[in-house]
């Protein structure tokens, strides 16, 4: 187990109110060696032009901020990492959710429910939204935090703020989205007096059981359990409350399904049409219909705007469901129909298990 002086200096690091901490990864996770960077980042006139910029911005001690952008270190692999495969795979809905729906996952996602069952009928009776989408949530992204990530969290910010590689068709606006996360980082550090080079993270810089960026913290992470702390590693029910918070932010309805089935009308099918909005709800469930997608039942009478979800699945033809504004809100966990849908299936899989 860890010290306790390490625990509050991980603690106070992930957290946006000087107020709050964060306990620390569990033993197993903190066990495994991190991945460790190579050169510091102190030789880097941009990096230190940023850290420069950063303090006066957000009023820190500009020494503080050089010396602690300055003890960064590049991740060599890393930008590898965010460029898209030179050779694209075809996708396949079925092999993309075999990855997330297995014995494994689904058992400890009811160990999951069973232990905090509690907490997630409180949170959907005060968000309104379902145990099933939060446990689906947590178990995609870490398995319930098994796997947290061993990244340091400041070299993986430091690395993909400064160091994006080029040959991404998005170069410009991901680097610029490193930078304000790394500058939440160390606004976060700078206030709670913690240590910005203990969080553990992934390589994108995402912590904790849910795996939010430091922003997220800063937004919506709760302390749901009212202990003065808010612990998105070790404590379950601050972890579903912030999960929680995160998709009522989004816009979720509470009591709207968040996909239909839908079958395609070849004789009235105007895929164009349908395919043009991609996963942003934009067709009423007439001019869904009359665009060729067929509803049935309670989907026919849906209140909301619908999109044609389209998943691929190799050589073989591809599935679609229609997805609501609570599928959109899904999505702006991850911006991928395929992971709204992994998260979907999971929640649903460990809900019936439960009733087994």
């Amino acid at each position: 187990m860890l010290c306790p002086a390490l625990r509050s200096t991980l603690a106070a690091a992930l957290l946006g109110l000087a107020t709050t901490v964060l306990a620390p990864l569990p033993a197993q996770a903190q066990a495994a060696n991190p991945v460790r960077g190579s050169t510091p980042y102190a030789t880097r006139a941009d990096a230190m032009a940023f850290a420069d910029e950063v303090a006066a911005r957000r009023g820190l001690d500009s020494a503080w901020v050089r010396q602690t952008i300055g003890q960064a270190r590049f991740l060599p692999n890393v930008p590898r990492l965010m460029l898209p495969a030179r050779t694209p795979t075809q996708k396949n809905w079925r092999v993309y959710r075999s990855r997330f729906i297995d014995p494994v996952r689904i058992a400890a996602g009811a160990r999951f429910w069973r232990d905090n069952a509690t907490t997630l009928a409180r949170a959907e009776r005060e968000f309104g939204v379902p145990a099933e989408i939060i446990v689906g949530i947590i178990g995609v992204e870490t398995i319930y935090g098994r796997d947290m990530g061993r990244f340091r969290v400041i070299d993986a910010l430091a690395t993909l703020a400064f160091d994006f590689p080029d040959a991404h068709p998005r170069a410009e606006q991901r680097r610029a989205f490193f930078r304000e996360e790394l500058e939440s980082f160390l606004d976060t550090g700078s206030r709670t007096h913690a240590d910005p080079l203990t969080p553990l993270g992934s390589y994108a810089g995402a912590m904790g059981m849910p795996q939010f960026m430091p922003s997220s913290i800063a937004k919506y992470a709760v302390d749901y359990d009212r202990d003065g702390r808010i612990d998105l590693v070790g404590n379950p029910q601050d972890v579903i409350g912030s999960v929680a918070n995160y998709f009522k932010a989004f816009g979720w309805q509470p009591g709207m399904p968040s996909v239909y089935p839908v079958r395609l009308d070849t004789a009235r099918l105007k895929m164009d049409v349908l395919m043009a909005p991609d996963i942003l709800p934009t067709f009423s469930a007439d001019s869904f219909v009359a665009a060729g997608a067929q509803l049935q039942g309670p989907a026919l009478s849906h209140p909301g705007l619908l999109a044609l979800i389209e998943l691929r699945n190799g050589e073989d033809a591809p599935s679609y469901v229609a997805g609501t504004q609570n599928f959109y809100v899904i999505t702006r966990y991850n911006w991928s129909s395929y992971y709204a849908m992994s998260v979907l299936d999971l929640g649903a899989e460990v809900k019936a298990a439960l009733a087994q």
